[in-house]
């Protein structure tokens, strides 16, 4: 018998990790502090009307070559290694899983995110992900990046969600997920989809999730008191179904909330399949 799959989809920075991925590491070869980068990124978009996301990918590509520093999907890999996880993270994925197969049900993972596959594909969970959707450069046939290949905000964002939903894992196509499809045909309907993300940028997608019958959680860091603030505006505004420290162990406020949306889930599932039975 077919069983549900449910997509669980991920920001990153602030949300599986604290702080900016460029920060463990890359900041550091380049000399700056991250106030210092990031200050040098938002005069760029601001000067020039452009991309935040774009404006930093330049700053990082530029700050790299004054610097001598090599640019390619290893170098930025081993970047990755560095990055720092939020407690639990690490056994998070096959956490849940294993849940789900008890359940019957199949889960996985998905990153959305305006950080840089090349660095998230260097950390240990990066194996753990069905597909990482993120900015990425364009390399010369040296190996070496030279021109932004995607940059992802956070209205580029959504339109990863319309891929999962119809199982579309090309970050490059804009036909199949653009063509009409039964509901009953998508590979995982908006139901069975939860969204974690921490601030502004992933509004639109804890929107949209939400708004068409699935769940999105507002986690914040416990350590820095704005973001329950944050978290706590997005529930009142009705953006989001819950909110969770970034906690993901088995005792965690994540687990419990996950682990009864896979029930509610599998409960739908069944149940539908009941009434289509009886027909």
């Amino acid at each position: 018998m077919k069983k549900p799959i449910v997509a669980l989809i991920y920001d990153f920075d602030g949300t599986l990790s604290p702080g900016n991925m460029q920060e463990f590491g890359f900041i550091q070869a380049i000399e700056k502090s991250p106030e210092k980068f990031w200050r040098m990124s938002d005069e760029i978009a601001i000067g020039q009307d452009a991309s935040n996301i774009l404006s930093y990918m330049k700053l990082m590509f530029d700050e790299a070559k004054k610097k001598g520093i090599h640019l390619r999907k290893k170098d930025f890999q081993n970047f990755g290694k560095r990055v720092e996880l939020f407690e639990g993270v690490l056994e998070w994925f096959q956490l849940t899983r294993r849940y789900g197969e008890e359940k019957g049900v199949v889960v996985e993972h998905y990153i959305n995110s305006s950080g840089l596959a090349e660095i998230i594909e260097g950390t240990p969970i990066a194996k753990e992900f069905k597909r990482i959707f993120a900015c990425s450069f364009i390399y010369d046939d040296n190996g070496e990046a030279i021109w932004p290949g995607v940059a992802v905000d956070y209205t580029a964002k959504t339109q990863f969600l319309f891929k999962i939903n119809k199982g579309i894992l090309s970050i490059r196509d804009n036909k199949l997920v653009n063509e009409s499809q039964d509901e009953d045909k998508k590979r995982i309907p908006f139901p069975h989809m939860v969204y974690f993300g921490d601030g502004q940028t992933d509004v639109p997608c804890m929107k949209i999730v939400k708004m068409f019958g699935g769940h999105s959680i507002a986690v914040y860091n416990p350590e820095i008191p704005h973001k329950k603030a944050t978290a706590e505006k997005l529930l009142r505004q009705e953006r989001v179904n819950f909110i969770a420290p970034t906690s993901y162990t088995k005792d965690s406020r994540n687990y419990k909330v996950v682990t009864a949306i896979i029930d509610k889930i599998k409960a739908d599932y069944e149940l539908q399949r009941l009434t289509k039975s009886s027909r």
